[in-house]
């Protein structure tokens, strides 16, 4: 399974700070349960990350239409 491959699969996604001064991402699912702890420096990395992904996403979706 790839980045562009579709599934049935389905999951919670939980996000937050920890006690410990960390950012958890939290997967729930079918067989899951994904505890990733980043510090914060690594968690802004994964955020500019998911905002470059979601503008080439709006790209490639508008031409599509």
């Amino acid at each position: 399974m790839g980045i562009n491959s579709e599934n049935d699969l389905a999951a919670d996604l939980q996000i937050g700070p920890t006690t410990l001064g960390m950012v958890r991402i939290y997967l729930v699912g079918d067989g899951i349960d994904l505890p990733m702890d980043f510090d914060p420096d690594e968690a802004e990395d994964i955020a500019e990350e998911l905002r470059a992904a979601a503008a080439a996403a709006r790209k490639s979706g508008k031409k599509r239409k």
